[in-house]
């Protein structure tokens, strides 16, 4: 591909018209149930795998299709569906993706299968970066890895782990060398059923309450040396370039934000699309004084706002997601610019989507405040919306903002 092109193809288009159907009659309908429960909705991550949308084969599929618009696309219908359930979904892809983006073919052709199971047997995956002390700040990880002969030790705790403690497969970033910050990290798999691995503290959220959020605690975690990834040898030798004062590549936990900034994006604008939606229907047939609310000029004139930044954040999520699967760099970290924007909308047009109902938006009797809910952990998850704009701002100046 030359350019990018706002147009989907016909295999992308036909993905995105089936996982609108499954997230229109198997999502959506139970949302509400799953957020007041507070608990992994198993039975629809079932349904999800029977159908093959929960999938590596799937994740894979969508991953590599050409134009980089099939995964956001994708992304886009689940979370228009419900956000909590999306998360329990798509969760176990953060895994992946640092796995992807970290690990060598050997290692990904051994541990992608555990993250996912079968249609018969659902596994999950976890990523395991932030840690008590250590949201934004990846150069304060804590956790250490220290090398036992040919196995690591690992010790040290996570929080905000999507799935943690009740995964699969976890990988964890831990330091090898705190003396180097971020430069001195490295990523390893924690198998399935490995000792000292425990789930702490499950987290009573605001929204996403349907996805498990959990502390996990690495208690002298024993694993094989082939569960670093990358292998020994690409890590001495980065960690010699970067003594050396050399330029040694991204650090792990930034590489996994990066490549999947344009998917959580995605995820937001779903959300965004589903609180304007639900606004503009409520428009159309909600009556007062002796006509529809959306005949007044204020409402109307709110819904077109709500609709043009949908549209915005949106674009912009494509031409990330495009520019990252054709290799173009993010000269403008337009990565960033994307998840700041996506998720700042979620939140504003779910806003105004309540505002629309009045009296009736902030009750359970509508969706549009648990929209709400939903939509706030996206200026703060993967790089908070502070973070976001420092990036784009030392791009976009060439100095190094603080």
């Amino acid at each position: 591909m030359t350019g990018f092109c706002p147009e989907l193809s016909g295999d992308v288009a036909e993905v995105r018209d089936w996982v609108r159907a499954f997230a229109r009659d198997v999502i959506r309908p139970a949302g509400a149930e799953w957020d007041e429960r507070e608990e992994t909705p198993w039975p629809v991550i079932q349904e999800a795998a029977k159908i093959g949308l929960y999938s590596l084969d799937f994740f894979a599929t969508q991953w590599f299709e050409e134009s980089g618009l099939a995964l956001p696309v994708a992304f886009e219908e689940i979370f228009w569906g419900d956000a909590g359930i999306g998360l329990s979904i798509t969760g176990t892809g953060l895994a992946a993706a640092a796995l992807a983006a970290n690990g060598t073919p050997e290692q990904m052709g051994e541990w992608l299968p555990q993250m996912f199971g079968t249609e018969n047997d659902v596994k999950l995956g976890a990523f395991c970066a932030s840690e008590p002390d250590a949201g934004s700040d990846i150069g304060a990880i804590r956790t250490r890895a220290v090398q036992d002969g040919d196995d690591w030790v690992l010790n040290g705790v996570k929080t905000w782990v999507t799935n943690g403690g009740i995964a699969n497969v976890h990988v964890v970033v831990a330091s090898v060398d705190p003396s180097l910050g971020t430069r001195g990290q490295a990523s390893f798999v924690i198998p399935p059923g490995t000792p000292g691995l425990s789930m702490g503290q499950k987290f009573r959220k605001h929204g996403i309450r349907a996805s498990h959020t959990a502390e996990v605690i690495l208690q002298d975690v024993r694993v094989p040396g082939s569960c670093l990834l990358g292998g020994k040898e690409k890590l001495e030798a980065r960690l010699a370039r970067v003594r050396k004062g050399e330029r040694a590549g991204e650090q792990a936990a930034m590489r996994t934000f990066e490549t999947t900034r344009p998917s959580v994006a995605a995820m937001a604008v779903g959300i965004a699309r589903a609180g304007f939606e639900y606004a503009r229907d409520y428009a159309r047939e909600r009556e007062q004084f002796g006509r529809r609310i959306g005949e007044n000029q204020a409402i109307a004139f709110l819904l077109a706002e709500m609709a043009t930044r949908v549209d915005v954040a949106r674009l912009l999520t494509w031409r990330a997601a495009w520019m990252a699967r054709n290799g173009r760099q993010f000269e403008q970290a337009e990565g960033s610019m994307s998840k700041l924007v996506a998720g700042e909308t979620a939140v504003w047009v779910t806003e105004q989507a309540i505002q629309i109902l009045g009296g009736a938006g902030y009750t359970r009797e509508h969706p549009v405040e648990r929209f709400h809910r939903d939509s706030k952990i996206y200026t703060i998850f993967e790089g908070t919306s502070e973070i976001q704009r420092l990036i784009i701002g030392r791009a976009v100046t060439g100095l190094p903002v603080r």
